[in-house]
């Protein structure tokens, strides 16, 4: 990185963060006002920060962080879909399923949905999209409160891996 986000500009600072959190600007602007620091200086620093202003968010705040997500391999169109999103779908092989592995998708993002009232959020990196439907069809038998730890848990984690591949 050129510049560390302890020098950077609001301006700069949210040019580069402020989509780490899936249409969630809100987290990186926090972290900018609560102050910067030069351990803010790598991914694991800034995202430790970033984290904790999800921790402390409203339980209304978690939920549309969550809202924000797109469903995996659903009918959210490619152009719809952020970069980050469209490449990390991509890279798990979600636009080359099957239309029986659609077809599946689609029955449990709905089911998923109905439940929960968040979209099936899963940090998909290093999964194929057999495994992402195991994994789906296991998280649906969790509670209410434990998916909503469940899911922000994996929102976390992918930030993290967005922010790795921002600073390398």
């Amino acid at each position: 990185m050129a510049i560390e986000p302890s020098e950077m500009s609001q301006t700069e600072f949210m040019d580069t963060f402020a989509d780490v959190f899936e249409h969630s600007p809100w987290i990186a602007e926090n972290v900018f006002d609560t102050g910067l620091e030069t351990r803010h200086d790598s991914a694991g620093g800034l995202h430790e920060a970033m984290c904790n202003q999800i921790r402390h968010a409203s339980v209304e705040d978690k939920l549309e962080l969550l809202r924000q997500h797109p469903e995996l391999a659903g009918s959210t169109a490619p152009e719809d879909l952020t970069h980050s999103s469209h490449g990390e779908q991509k890279r798990s092989g979600l636009d080359r399923c099957s239309e029986a592995e659609l077809a599946e998708f689609k029955q449990l993002n709905a089911a998923y949905r109905e439940k929960f009232g968040f979209p099936f959020i899963m940090a998909i990196k290093g999964y194929q999209p057999k495994q992402i439907i195991d994994v789906f069809r296991q998280r649906l038998q969790h509670t209410p409160d434990e998916e909503l730890q469940t899911a922000l848990t994996q929102v976390m984690r992918i930030g993290l891996f967005r922010l790795q591949a921002i600073f390398e």
